[in-house]
């Protein structure tokens, strides 16, 4: 059986990863593709901390990520084999994580804001595709999603932006733009811009996949 294609994604917090990862899904079966987040390698640590601890903890470092778990994992998808894994519930030490099954596929989604510094992963990637916004457009996005969607005041999310996102960003990413195979600019809050630049990446990996 051949190997999977690998694909990475890459984009800082509020460049629009996510929505891509939606949009780029939706033109492929789950027999198709499969994803696997860097997020859910997070080393669990909530559940111990104070809000004012996890406020100030810094989850935008590279060593906040069980990152030989991850490489193994995406080792055994390339085998062919499946794999299992608690989900990230976002720093939430009351939330009960479901357990993920991730199951093989001829495309391979990795994921992450650092899946590019870690080497052995970037190495085994086939396609880069580098996400980029603006940064006073993916702050304003941080913000929309971490006040409505997690419940952080605006004094936390702006702290972890300053002293967290935007040094992790420039320090374990943007180094990585210029290898990048696709590098992405999302500025636009138009929906049918991103769709249009899946569907462009979805027809060429059928063309050379499936």
């Amino acid at each position: 059986m051949n190997k999977p294609y690998i694909i990475g994604i890459a984009g800082g917090s509020g460049s629009g990863k996510t929505f891509f990862l939606k949009c780029f899904l939706q033109h492929f079966t789950h027999e198709e593709v499969c994803l696997v987040s860097q997020d859910d390698y997070y080393f669990p640590v909530a559940h111990t901390m104070t809000a004012e601890e996890n406020k100030l903890y810094n989850f935008d470092l590279p060593d906040t990520i069980d990152h030989t778990h991850f490489e193994e994992d995406i080792e055994k998808l390339v085998s062919y084999q499946p794999i299992y894994k608690q989900e990230y519930t976002f720093n939430n030490p009351n939330a009960i994580p479901k357990t993920l099954e991730i199951k093989p596929a001829p495309i391979l989604i990795v994921e992450g804001l650092f899946i590019l510094h870690f080497r052995k992963i970037a190495d085994m990637l086939d396609m880069k595709v580098f996400i980029d916004a603006d940064e006073d457009i993916a702050l304003q996005r941080r913000l929309k999603r971490d006040l409505t969607e997690r419940g952080y005041s605006n004094d936390d999310v702006h702290y972890k932006w300053v002293n967290h996102v935007v040094p992790a960003y420039k320090e374990y990413l943007l180094p990585y733009k210029g290898e990048s195979h696709k590098v992405i600019t999302n500025n636009s809050h138009v929906a049918e811009d991103i769709i249009c630049v899946t569907e462009a990446i979805a027809k060429e990996l059928r063309e050379k996949v499936l």
